[in-house]
């Protein structure tokens, strides 16, 4: 059985945001202010129109007659977008309204109760921000809340058996709902990646892990001048998000632009993570996605990012490498993934770019 140490590395303490926001600023202060980002414009088309995410529709993905179409519908959202949307996923509207209510209820409970979930020293589970390494480091005007929830062993004893009823029952029919579908999903894109079943499942799909974040961005005075998540692309293997409410703030990196994601009605957004960009071998993309902030309203969301287990390795699929195709990326074991993607400043693909084969080497 694997240690509930810092499986997801470390981060430093920083304030609360939606404390923060709740004081009668007109100014943001410095460590959120980010000259160094581009500003939130989104490109319109030659039409005028902003171009939308592929959905996909997981029913149709299990029916004979409609199998083939579909797939091939998966497949080039993938290569070409690196994120869709998911409908008809077989996880109740009326769970997902309860998962949403309750997110919000959470974020809402008094500071002194959700103390009790802050983060520890030297770690990234709970109450905070990841992928804080240094004092001086730029902030995002956001807070989270992360913990593994997939395998259950590796569930940290002070924050999901701590968590208030019925949030705690509503999040474990959530997690494991949401993780069959990852399963399910990924077993798809295995399909028309031509990955051999027990490849995949060696890889990614045996004994997946999951992690659940939620995501609180606060009102900002000057939105424009923040970034509620900085630019970059998931380490997960595939992440499913929820929209809580219905302020919108998600954008990805389409062509050189960024483009708005305007999720429908109790879809998932699904993503590729930089281990399903090496799984694949580069057919499928991982990409930059942000999130901006509004001056008016908060914005939530909750996503499970799933990921191989942590004792196994990360490399492209044996059945993807031949002379022709060879492997793009170097094998590496999750724990030392994990470790290099938790232990730096979360910025674009930077970490995935060192795992690169360079020309000349094996």
């Amino acid at each position: 059985m694997e240690s509930k140490g810092n499986i997801l590395g470390t981060s430093l303490l920083v304030p609360c945001v939606q404390e923060l926001a709740k004081e009668p600023l007109v100014t943001v202060p410095e460590r959120y202010i980010r000259s160094d980002l581009d500003r939130p414009i989104v490109a319109a088309g030659d039409d005028g129109t902003l171009p939308e995410l592929p959905v996909i529709d997981m029913q149709r993905l299990h029916l004979q007659e409609s199998m083939e179409s579909e797939l091939a519908k998966l497949h080039l959202a993938c290569k070409e977008w690196g994120f869709f949307q998911l409908v008809n996923h077989g996880v109740s509207s009326s769970l997902l309204e309860r998962i949403k209510t309750q997110v919000q209820d959470f974020f809402n409970l008094p500071m002194e109760e959700k103390k009790q979930f802050w983060q520890h020293p030297g770690e990234v589970e709970g109450f905070g921000q990841a992928f804080v390494v240094s004092e001086e480091q730029k902030l995002d005007w956001a807070d989270i809340c992360v913990m593994i929830t997939q395998p259950i062993h590796l569930r940290k004893p002070h924050l999901f058996p701590k968590l208030p009823l019925p949030f705690r029952d509503t999040l474990e029919s959530y997690s494991s709902e949401v993780n069959t579908l990852a399963v399910d999903i990924i077993e798809q894109m295995a399909k028309v990646l031509g990955i051999r079943d027990e490849e995949m499942r060696e890889m990614i799909t045996e004994g997946i892990m999951q992690t659940m974040r939620m995501n609180y961005y606060p009102p900002c005075p000057q939105p424009e001048k923040v970034i509620g998540l900085t630019p970059h692309s998931d380490g997960s293997g595939i992440s499913i998000l929820l929209q809580v409410n219905d302020v919108e703030g998600l954008q990805i990196m389409k062509d050189g632009n960024w483009i708005a994601v305007k999720p429908l009605p109790n879809a998932f957004v699904v993503n590729i993570g930089n281990i399903l960009e090496i799984i694949s071998n580069g057919t499928y993309r991982s990409i930059l996605h942000r999130a901006t902030v509004n001056s008016q309203k908060e914005r939530l969301s909750i996503v499970a990012f799933h990921s191989p287990r942590f004792d196994g390795d990360i490399s492209p699929a044996a059945s993807l490498i031949t002379e022709e195709t060879p492997a793009l990326f170097k094998r590496i074991k999750v724990k030392e993934y994990f470790n290099g993607y938790l232990s730096r400043e979360l910025r674009f693909k930077s970490y995935l770019d060192t795992l690169r084969i360079q020309h000349g080497e094996e």
